[in-house]
């Protein structure tokens, strides 16, 4: 039996968050992925600001792929809206893995398929980890999710989004970012983030109930975006996308049972206004460490916010998606 004070299942943005933090504060800590990192992992791979600070991120030293908008493009039914900002994309597959290497922890690739509490404490894991304190940071199909936090906290079918999208290597022309709110009726929003050193992901997403109530499948608005891309920002380029789904903030207020965590996207906790989850995820993993290592409350209640500021827009988007 390996033991440790922490396990984190899941490696990306959450659990390596939580990861640094716990080891920095002195706590003994593994991580099981079922991928080998660096791994696909398919993003817009859109930051912001807040997500810089809350990693102490020295982008000059950053040893990926890191481009920042001055300018990003919104499209509103049919109304063109250059907007200053400042945001910037990375590469998932970059970025994961060296969050995951930054945080010093050691990982291993492992599926988990059963969790069980130990009746002398603490957890056990596929009959061959044990730990105290157990973090779920596995994504939407969180083993610690699906064990521990299903019936507390059910899935709301109106919150989920369905995506399509594909990342590839691409000569961009155009460096600016580009969204297309509503198009054709698309209850959500479609993309053109270009990637610095020559990589574009474009993709779509919505919110699954009203897609499918609408009676128009999302390969048709994929269709639909990808001629109004070949028209001026990718003449001639050839698609594959990938389709996966998420779930947005809701009223996720059982996040911690006994020693059990869940974080970032096991708990559910993409912004409302541009469905982003990189930020979420950082935070709800370093409030989870906190609360391991200094024995503070574990609550979520604030720390989604919204990607745009929670101004009149984000208040908007979260109205017309939800």
């Amino acid at each position: 039996m390996i033991h440790s004070d922490v396990l984190i299942i899941g490696a990306g943005p959450a659990g390596s968050s939580a990861a640094r933090r716990l080891r920095q504060g002195g706590a003994d800590v593994l991580i099981l992925d079922k991928e080998v990192f660096p791994r696909l992992k398919l993003c817009a791979g859109w930051i912001t600001p807040d997500v810089v600070k809350d990693l102490d991120m020295d982008v000059a030293a950053y040893p990926y792929r890191f481009l920042t908008f001055n300018r990003m493009h919104a499209y509103l039914r049919g109304v063109h809206l250059p907007l200053p900002c400042v945001q910037h994309s990375i590469r998932r597959f970059e970025f994961d893995a060296w969050l995951l290497e930054r945080s010093g922890v050691r990982s291993v690739q492992h599926t988990v398929r059963h969790i069980e509490a130990d009746p002398a404490g603490g957890y056990v894991v596929d009959g061959e980890y044990h730990c105290k304190y157990l973090i779920g940071a596995g994504g939407t199909r969180c083993p610690v999710y699906r064990t521990w936090f299903r019936e507390a906290n059910p899935r709301a079918t109106q919150l989920q989004t369905v995506t399509l999208e594909h990342e590839f290597a691409y000569d961009w022309r155009d460096p600016d970012c580009h969204l297309w709110f509503f198009d054709k009726g698309l209850p959500g929003y479609s993309w053109y983030v270009p990637k610095a050193n020559g990589y574009l992901n474009v993709g779509i997403g919505g919110m699954a109930e009203r897609i499918k109530r609408s009676g128009i499948d999302i390969r048709q608005h994929w269709n639909n975006l990808i001629a109004k891309l070949d028209r001026k920002l990718t003449r001639g380029a050839q698609f594959d996308p990938v389709g996966y789904s998420y779930y947005l903030r809701g009223n996720v207020t059982v996040v911690r049972i006994g020693d059990a965590f869940i974080a970032g996207d096991a708990a559910g906790l993409a912004t409302r206004d541009m469905c982003e989850g990189i930020g979420p995820a950082i935070r709800s993993g370093h409030r989870a460490a906190d609360a391991i290592l200094k024995g503070v409350p574990y609550q979520l209640g604030d720390v989604t916010g919204a990607s745009l500021g929670g101004g009149i827009a984000s208040r908007l988007l979260d109205w017309a998606f939800t």
